[in-house]
């Protein structure tokens, strides 16, 4: 599925909005008054999920998807949200992710950000885990969801190759990132991983990847083990049957003209 201007446009907004939410401690200065995300989440959330109607306006509107389009959205948001308990986040293993970077690769990037979005809201809803953290989540899906219809073209066990490799970067950078949502704001932390307001962002981010290493690899370690090993076994025959649906789905079909004959 193409991504049109106005799919462009809104991804770009809804991923600016989405950088400045997480990175906007990092930057604030000194003398700023600084919140914890309990506060401002909420707000956060009623800003993304109409942001997140307007990528599939804008979807719409440029012709990427149709009702087929979404139905299919629908039925793999309901999959993942039906994985998600599985998991449980137990050690950070997490079948979700091998879904949602298949689903962005044979689908395309716009359709990988809404199914990383919409996917994770569903599960949130399923599980009872709407909270504050949640429109972090969504937003991490999201891009996760993007950047696997964004990979160049590949073909054969290359293309498997490459969404492996992609699938265990993005399950650690995926961790990594949603440590923001909370990482400035936590106590009690030794100084040697606690964020320190007014210090250098040099500084500051060297302290976040120590609180990582410290707090979050050994989850993160795991969702990429488990990814990848996914993508591998399952990649081939998954990313054939979710071709095999778009081309009977149809959502780009050729439009050709025949020239009309008469008949003497």
């Amino acid at each position: 599925m193409r991504l049109g201007r106005r799919s462009r446009a809104a991804i770009a907004l809804t991923s600016v909005i989405g950088v400045i939410a997480f990175a906007w401690p990092l930057l604030a200065s000194p003398s700023s008054s600084v919140v914890a995300h309990a506060g401002d989440a909420p707000w956060l959330f009623a800003v993304i999920v109409p942001l997140l109607m307007v990528v599939l306006l804008a979807e719409l509107s440029d012709g990427g998807m149709d009702a087929k389009s979404i139905a299919l959205l629908g039925v793999m948001a309901a999959v993942i949200a039906a994985l998600r308990p599985l998991g449980g986040g137990i050690a950070g293993l997490e079948p979700i992710w091998m879904v949602l970077i298949l689903g962005g690769r044979a689908l395309g990037p716009g359709f990988g950000f809404s199914l990383g979005a919409v996917s994770l809201f569903a599960s949130a809803l399923l599980t009872g885990g709407v909270g504050p953290w949640l429109p972090f989540q969504m937003l991490g899906a999201a891009w996760v969801g993007l950047g696997a219809g964004l990979l160049p073209r590949a073909t054969g066990k290359r293309e498997l190759g490459m969404l492996a490799a992609y699938g265990a970067i993005v399950s650690l950078l995926y961790g990594l990132l949603l440590n923001l949502w909370f990482w400035p704001f936590a106590t009690g932390l030794p100084e040697q991983i606690a964020f320190l307001a007014g210090a250098p962002i040099g500084e500051n981010l060297l302290h976040w990847f120590r609180f990582s290493l410290v707090t979050s690899l050994g989850y993160d370690i795991p969702r990429a083990v488990l990814t990848v090993v996914l993508i591998l076994i399952a990649g081939k025959p998954v990313l054939l049957a979710l071709r095999r649906v778009s081309r009977k789905a149809a959502f780009e079909p050729d439009v050709t003209f025949t020239p009309e004959t008469t008949h003497a």
